[in-house]
């Protein structure tokens, strides 16, 4: 399969059905639409809930759509084009697979539609940190950069016509990777690995597979950058053929990116030694945060990226929203919006950055997860725990189980931010980390990350 102008030139008059249609699905059809192909469209809503200028796109294009229901003969299609938030096995693309129906994801047509440069990175937390972070250091190098995928910007949109010298820097999910079949970044990267979507992936040896996709295509002259620190992770780097380069907050690899003493620094093929930044230049807090750099620091460094550039986007890296993001200061009560953490590890790394007297903010929609390990690190460090949302009750039960009974239960974030000031006093953290996904209650996580803000803002008055 030859990718950009080829593969395009091959999609006119192919018969393409695009299932899902959030962001990356409305950018996969008007893709498609661009090359020639013959589109249609399924989506579990109805037509009313679609917004008017793509309905507009879909009349302009004679595109058939099944909204609300599902296409009834998959014979008609020769290419199914799946959205990241639809699962892989429902009935309709079941059938479809079993016709031998070529079935790819958005991040697949993307690659195929483009000559661009992959620097794609996974991993179960750090993802969007850094992700952004890797774009700025390519930005701040001179590089014709996109930050792309799971961070909210559809792959296609910006791959369509790349050349080689334009970088793309991807964050990608497991959703997106389980519909891969020949994408190849010229460096991947698997930050860590812990239980998260298992509703979806069923266990964790399928999970990690289906994250080891991100290296799979790759061969010796592209590069692995993976953390030697996560056992789990590690042990996926015997699923690719590219060079693996590791990264550790705990030890000295032989080449790779490790905190020596208080420095983050860079060891190159040859074993010399380039010191990015110490510790204390960081702005952004925790520990968790400092492995986030030393992955973005190998992923920038065996990518050709000078130490120096490097080092400057580094000090100047604020973090990102929704990511333990200060929020202010109210009545001596400091506020931090980590909607982003939507699983038990991201929630846990996050009691850990803020230690002590945290009130906390958590619920939502569970995926699934055991929040054994999130009850445990209640002692000394929550003060209070707040809950709302679908699994609420089951947090709540985890919590008592764990002899922590100072549990509040409220309706909405409204009444969750009212009864957090309530309890607060001067010194305290007030953290939104809900270790739950936010689909009960929200369309995503940023959106129950910006009500959250709102909601201080009520404060205020």
């Amino acid at each position: 399969m030859k990718r950009g102008e080829d593969y395009r030139q091959k999609l006119n008059g192919k018969r393409v059905l695009v299932v899902g249609l959030g962001k990356s699905g409305k950018a996969a059809v008007k893709a498609l639409c661009e090359c020639g192909a013959v589109v249609s469209v399924q989506d579990s809503s109805t037509a009313d809930r679609l917004d008017t200028q793509f309905l507009r796109h879909m009349q302009n294009n004679n595109i058939k759509a099944w909204l609300g229901t599902e296409p009834s003969d998959m014979s008609a299609y020769d290419m199914i084009v799946m959205s990241p938030g639809v699962p892989v096995d429902i009935g309709f693309v079941s059938e479809a697979r079993g016709s031998g129906v070529e079935i790819i994801g958005e991040l697949e047509l993307a690659y195929r539609l483009g000559e661009g440069s992959f620097i794609a990175i996974t991993g179960t937390n750090g993802k969007t940190t850094t992700t952004t972070l890797v774009g700025e250091i390519f930005e701040a190098s001179g590089k014709n950069t996109s930050v792309v995928g799971n961070i909210g910007n559809p792959v296609v949109t910006a791959s369509m016509g790349t050349s080689p010298d334009d970088w793309l820097i991807t964050e990608v999910s497991s959703f997106q990777l389980e519909t891969t079949v020949d994408f190849r970044p010229v460096v991947s990267a698997i930050l860590n690995l812990t239980p998260d979507h298992l509703n979806r992936h069923g266990t964790m040896e399928n999970y990690g597979r289906t994250k080891a996709k991100i290296a799979e295509n790759q061969g010796p002259e592209d590069c692995l950058v993976i953390n030697m620190d996560d056992e789990l992770a590690f042990a996926l780097s015997k699923y690719t053929d590219a060079r693996v380069i590791p990264f550790s907050m705990k030890s000295e690899p032989e080449y790779g990116a490790f905190l020596d003493e208080t420095k983050i620094t860079v060891k190159d093929a040859g074993g010399g030694r380039h010191v990015i930044c110490d510790r204390s230049d960081v702005q952004i807090i925790g520990d968790h945060n400092v492995e986030n750099i030393l992955a973005a620091s190998a992923i920038c460094f065996f990518a050709g990226i000078s130490p120096d550039v490097i080092s400057g986007a580094v000090k100047a890296f604020g973090g990102v929203e929704h990511r333990i993001e200060f929020c202010g200061t109210i009545d001596g009560v400091d506020y931090y919006n980590d909607s982003k953490g939507t699983n038990v590890d991201a929630a846990v790394i996050a009691l850990k950055a803020l230690s002590d007297r945290i009130i906390l903010i958590a619920g939502g929609d569970g995926k699934g997860q055991d929040f054994s390990e999130l009850a445990e690190h209640f002692s000394g460090s929550v003060k209070e725990l707040i809950l709302l949302g679908r699994d609420a009750g089951i947090i709540e039960e985890c919590a008592r189980a764990h002899g922590f009974d100072n549990i509040h239960r409220c309706k909405d974030m409204p009444e969750c931010v009212r009864r957090a000031a309530e309890l607060a006093e001067p010194g305290d953290r007030v953290l939104l980390s809900p270790a739950c996904a936010s689909w009960d209650m929200y369309d995503n996580f940023e959106q129950r990350g910006k009500h959250f803000k709102e909601c201080l803002k009520e404060l205020l008055r």
